[in-house]
């Protein structure tokens, strides 16, 4: 019988290392040390009793055997995500590895009175979280790798009737024995979305709302709604943005919910200018913006077109390598090709930049109306328990028809960028786009180390103007105040600078000439003569 799903469960007393378990399938398990403990649960290294290593290569899983999650969490692996299973979806999809910890067991075991649940799994490394605590963001290649692995991922379970519904580095963690790799580990939260085949119904609860993690939940979990396989895409894009970028928009209202919802409504709302102006000066967030436009236009029960989202976040079709990160938040290194003339460079640098502040500042104009008309929507929404199906029809339309109108606009932003190549060697990610951080750090670059930059021609800034796209988009924009005003500035310099010449060279004929009527003066006749 499943226990109650009441949210409110209880650490368990520790069960003392040495103590052996049996599983339902008659294995035996020796309890190793303790090497963490979560919300609900307790987690120990294990050793099965016919192979007892030094170096375990499983972990036990305990929870008082009323709690919930670890139920949930049992079930999600015994329907969906045995070992067969998952073998058979890596040779179908061609696969070299699915980003899934591997299930060994379960059972029931006694402790001072108490009924103990366990479940025995592959052990895994560090999580992402760590690695972002102590290293900041990640390279763009990474997170763009991060998010391909993801969605392998996420079309299994997905396939198998599942979402996972707690995206978040914290439950992302790399391999033990093969730290080149990343699982989507903790289905604690899983929910099975589709059981037999029938989809779950849109229907709003705000008693309900706000459930998951509050920074990266989606829409649908803030109105209470099931969740959907749109819901763990939409959470996945967040993850993105937040790795790539180091913070979101609403981080600093995390204890007001609605006030994160509305902050998260806004952004996908003003897709994609919403996500190129939060990208750091000198790189770029286009293929988030890109996958989160996407996002946005599915209907609540529509299976996402996988194979689109790998093309945006990898376009080139590259096969993807190990995952690296890099030491202390800095990025590798790249020599400066001989005939790439620095200055236009730091051209590109600045027109990147001034797209960008063009961005934010089309998005500031248009937020006082818009802002305000989507919290009044948002309000009015929480109110409505359901939506008819003619009204979520609706409403995927026109988030369709604004996903169509963010793709052209992000097509025309990536015509822009530096003429460049790479050479890549095979296994690794393709980066096709270049960040230059400052101008005066010119030769620091968010490329990987097996990449090797170089340079199609020297490229000047009338060819950056000449690309196509480069006026197109420009035009969409008008000047600042502050861009005007230095417009102004330099224009009368030029033109006072202008009069100064001429008056200079006035002022030397004059003197000329004076001085040879006063050599004349004696006999001016002689000046006249002479002048003529």
């Amino acid at each position: 019988m499943a226990p109650r799903r009441n949210g409110k469960y209880k650490l368990p007393v520790p069960l003392p290392e040495g103590k052996v378990l049996d599983d339902t399938e008659g294995k035996q398990w020796v309890l190793g040390k303790m090497i963490g403990s979560g919300g609900f649960g307790l987690i120990y290294l294990a050793f099965p009793t016919n192979k007892q290593d030094r170096d375990a290569s499983h972990v036990i899983k305990v929870e008082y055997q009323e709690n919930g999650p670890l139920f949930s969490e049992l079930k999600f692996y015994q329907r969906a995500a045995k070992k067969d299973c998952i073998k058979k979806w890596i040779e179908l999809k061609q696969l070299d590895y699915l980003g899934i910890p591997l299930f060994y067991g379960s059972g029931i075991t006694e402790f001072k009175g108490r009924s103990y649940r366990f479940m025995v799994m592959e052990r895994l490394g560090v999580d992402l979280q760590k690695l972002s605590d102590q290293n900041g963001t990640f390279r763009k290649s990474t997170v763009l790798q991060l998010g391909l692995r993801m969605l392998d991922v996420l079309e299994y379970i997905h396939e198998n009737e599942y979402v996972h519904g707690d995206i978040k580095a914290a439950n992302l963690l790399l391999g033990y024995k093969s730290p080149d790799r990343v699982y989507l580990a903790d289905y604690g939260l899983s929910y099975r979305y589709c059981p037999n085949g029938n989809h779950k119904q849109y229907q709003e609860n705000p008693r309900k709302g706000h459930n998951g993690t509050i920074e990266f939940t989606s829409l649908d979990a803030h109105k209470g709604v099931a969740l959907s396989r749109r819901s763990d895409i939409e959470i996945l894009g967040y993850c993105m943005l937040r790795w790539l970028c180091g913070k979101l928009p609403w981080e600093k209202n995390l204890k007001d919910p609605v006030a994160v919802q509305t902050a998260k409504t806004n952004l996908l709302a003003e897709l994609p200018e919403s996500v190129l102006k939060w990208a750091p000066s000198g790189s770029s967030c286009c293929e988030i913006a890109q996958f989160l436009s996407y996002v946005h236009s599915l209907a609540y029960d529509e299976k996402p077109n996988y194979q689109r989202l790998k093309k945006i976040l990898n376009p080139g079709g590259v096969p993807l390598g190990p995952l690296e990160f890099s030491a202390n938040g800095q990025s590798v290194n790249v020599h400066t090709p001989t005939n790439q003339k620095v200055d236009s460079r730091k051209a590109a640098t600045r027109q990147v930049d001034q797209i960008q502040n063009k961005l934010k500042e089309k998005a500031h104009s248009e937020r006082s109306a818009e802002s305000f008309a989507t919290g009044r929507k948002v309000h009015k929404e929480d109110k409505l328990i359901g939506l008819t199906n003619n009204e979520v029809v609706q409403g995927s339309t026109r988030r369709r028809q604004k996903y169509h109108e963010s793709s052209e606009l992000l097509n025309e932003v990536n015509s822009f960028p530096l003429k460049s190549s790479y050479t890549y060697f095979p296994q690794s990610l393709y980066e096709p786009y270049q960040d230059f951080t400052s101008p005066d750090k010119i030769t620091k670059s968010q490329s990987p180390p097996w990449y090797v930059y170089t340079s199609t021609t020297g490229m000047e800034l009338a060819d950056l103007q000449s690309s196509a796209g480069f006026w197109s988009t420009i035009s969409q924009f008008t000047l600042t105040e502050e861009t005007k005003a230095d417009v102004y500035f330099y224009s009368s310099i030029i033109f006072l600078l202008l009069i100064l010449l001429q008056d200079f060279s006035f002022s030397s004929v004059s003197t000329v000439e004076l001085f040879n009527y006063r050599s004349c003066k004696t006999d001016p006749s002689m000046y006249f003569s002479e002048k003529q």
